[in-house]
């Protein structure tokens, strides 16, 4: 259960606004940085929602690695993007990636504001018998 979980707020995102709207190009991005950085790509989905007027209003994502997951949603309305980037360190430590990806996802959003927190994850200690 060892592993590093990243997480972010971002606002005034100064990336082309259709990035924020567009499921099949953050899809694209996303798979090709988690790739790019050195982590396994199991699966993804993105989904683009719309407002009442069928207007574009934000994005889910989620891409499923043999190392855990890489997810995101955007905010358009305030140029916001939360995301969370979760590792396995279970059988190698793949923090450098985490960290090379998360900075990566960051930039291509170019947020005016950011809140980050990493968070180490697994180290409790199983009880004797379980």
């Amino acid at each position: 259960m060892n592993g590093l979980h990243l997480i972010a707020d971002l606002l005034d995102c100064h990336c082309p606004a259709d990035f924020l709207f567009a499921a099949p190009e953050l899809e694209a991005f996303c798979v090709a940085a988690c790739s790019r950085h050195g982590l396994t790509v199991v699966g993804c989905l993105f989904h683009a929602f719309h407002d009442a007027a069928g207007n574009p209003a934000g994005v889910t994502g989620t891409v499923v690695l043999a190392e855990s997951h890489l997810a995101l949603h955007t905010w358009p309305e305030v140029a916001g993007v939360t995301l969370d980037i979760y590792v396995c360190n279970f059988s190698g430590d793949n923090s450098g990636r985490a960290h090379a990806l998360f900075a990566d996802v960051i930039a291509a959003f170019g947020p005016g504001t950011l809140e980050t927190k990493e968070v180490v994850r697994g180290h409790l200690v199983p009880r004797k018998g379980a």
